[in-house]
């Protein structure tokens, strides 16, 4: 997995062997940070979650995030993010979670946080719960107005909305589709 855009252009993360992580296509990474556009991380307080390899939060920090919040089940995938955290020197610039997503949004909201930009991509075989992950994100406050989500997941399956989550574009690359939401005023 390479870097795509941004001050990290062209580094190499470490990668999955043999695991069960689905890693987001460098093809589909460019793709998602090129429909946010240039300032579409820059400044952001960001959340991966479902974060796997660590491959979209990473695209976030090289294209100018603030902050990134890794949040991730898989206490292999954990140890690898750590790793690609120390070989890009971005410690200061980033949190990991050891948690399954549903318990990490309600730690986060209890620690009164909030981000920007939210980075969804779901095992494909629990994809059957992803509105339930965005209702959860909604209730528990995490997404600001104004506020960006984009949920990878299956083609054509688009995930509901829950209110005050507007969908505001669906890209399809092959058997992988990128839905982008904000959060109204």
């Amino acid at each position: 997995m390479r870097i795509t855009g941004g001050s990290f252009k062209g580094r190499r993360l470490k990668g999955p062997r043999g695991r069960s992580l689905r890693p987001t296509s460098d093809m589909v990474r460019k793709a998602i940070f090129d429909v946010l556009g240039p300032e579409g991380a820059k400044g952001r307080r960001v959340l991966d979650l479902f974060a796997g390899s660590g491959a979209l939060g990473f695209e976030a920090l090289s294209r100018g995030a603030q902050e990134v919040v890794f949040v991730e089940k898989d206490k292999g995938a954990v140890d690898l993010i750590k790793q690609n955290i120390q070989a890009l020197d971005v410690q200061e610039r980033t949190r990991v979670f050891n948690l399954e997503a549903k318990k990490a949004i309600r730690v986060l909201a209890e620690k009164g946080l909030s981000f920007d930009l939210i980075l969804v991509d779901p095992p494909y075989r629990e994809e059957r719960s992803s509105g339930t992950i965005l209702r959860e994100i909604m209730d528990k406050g995490l997404l600001p107005p104004g506020g960006i989500v984009v949920f990878e997941h299956p083609a054509p399956r688009a995930p509901s909305p829950p209110e005050g989550l507007s969908p505001i574009g669906v890209k399809r690359y092959g058997d992988t589709a990128v839905s982008f939401f904000i959060r109204e005023a």
